[in-house]
């Protein structure tokens, strides 16, 4: 097929995936308005990034992974890697991967059959098959289990398996469409480091769908939270944590505490009387109520000294950290984690204690 010329300068090498005004429309129930499940998506990945989309259930995040696969086609709008525009262009002619939730190997042929398989469909030379299958076994620490079936590997065994049936493609675009949801909580844990490890050292331009948090957290260089078909935020991981948008994206990426405050000075606030600190100061004049988030982790619980008094109502041992819920007047219920309560003991439920934050974030004055 021929490649539209499109009016636009080229984009930059650096940037290896490009999704223009990117829109999915299905049609509606029983005639209905149609539904929109991507709405006008915008976005640029840098070449060699991981990149994770991350948001609740039906927010949009599998429909544009599978537009960029091409197992959807778009209503409008376009995707590109790099100069070359893939929209109109089958799956197979867009040189993408894509590591499923259910892993999608073959049962009937085994570990070494199973990762060749996709060579041999594009019909490469049996020497250059064979180096490049060896050297991907070696790779996700399959050499040893060439010969086994897939009935004899382990859950986490079975997706390097899948994960090596994509790289040795050597894809342009590597894709994940929630690979880890089938596996236990460690055996997640230790297979989202090796993804990680394994991206990084092979700098493959990756896509990566999840609800989980901590895994976005853990694996990207850039997550993108998204909301009812549209994106909330695109950052790097800790500033999507320290510094939110939005409320939606304050409230999805871990736990926050939501403070109403107005403003003091550029980096003060106060909040039911107490004044309290800014972690970045703010243009907005004095008076302005502000939205103010504090993470549990950064509130501090003392006996004594200054603070805003407040009463344990609820206290939850953790093993390597306590979650506490303390009522404090004027400002309501605050959510708060303490380190290492083995060592430093626990709060009991009932009692008084002194509440003291750290920098707070504001949030923009429009966010609802």
């Amino acid at each position: 097929m021929t490649k539209d010329v499109d009016p636009r300068p080229v984009t930059p090498r650096t940037i290896d995936l490009r999704l223009v005004s990117l829109r999915k429309e299905f049609p509606g129930h029983d005639g209905g308005p149609p539904v929109v499940a991507v709405d006008d998506v915008e976005l640029e990945i840098g070449k060699g990034a991981m990149v994770t989309l991350l948001g609740p259930s039906g927010c949009g995040k599998t429909t544009l992974l599978r537009m960029i696969a091409g197992f959807e086609e778009p209503t409008s709008g376009e995707v590109w890697f790099g100069d070359r525009r893939v929209d109109r262009l089958a799956p197979n002619a867009r040189d993408t991967a894509m590591v499923f939730q259910s892993y999608a190997i073959f049962p009937h042929l085994n570990v070494y059959e199973n990762v060749a398989f996709g060579l041999r469909m594009q019909r490469v030379d049996k020497s250059t098959l064979e180096r490049r299958v060896s050297e991907v076994l070696d790779l996700v620490g399959l050499t040893q289990m060439a010969g086994r079936a897939p009935s004899q590997l382990s859950g986490g065994q079975q997706q390097r398996v899948a994960l090596a049936r994509c790289i040795v493609l050597e894809p342009h675009v590597l894709l994940f469409d929630e690979p880890l949801s089938n596996l236990d909580a460690k055996l997640r844990e230790q297979m989202r480091v090796e993804i990680r490890e394994l991206q990084q050292r092979l700098g493959i331009t990756s896509v990566y769908v999840t609800h989980d948090q901590v895994e976005a957290m853990a694996l990207s260089d850039v997550v993108v939270v998204m909301n009812r078909g549209a994106i909330e935020q695109v950052a790097h991981p800790r500033d999507i944590y320290a510094r939110p948008a939005n409320r939606f994206v304050a409230d999805f990426i871990g736990k926050a505490n939501f403070l109403v405050g107005a403003v003091v000075d550029d980096r003060h606030v106060d909040v039911a009387g107490q004044v309290l600190t800014l972690g970045s100061p703010t243009s907005e004049p004095v008076g302005t109520e502000l939205t103010l988030v504090a993470r549990p982790e950064s509130i501090a619980l003392t006996r004594d000294g200054d603070g805003v008094p407040g009463t344990v109502t609820r206290a939850t041992f953790l093993g390597d950290h306590a979650e506490y819920l303390v009522a404090v007047p004027d400002v309501g219920d605050l959510q708060v984690d303490s380190s290492n309560p083995a060592e430093t003991g626990m709060w009991q439920v009932g009692e008084a204690v002194k509440v003291r934050t750290g920098p707070l974030h504001a949030l923009p004055v429009s966010t609802s």
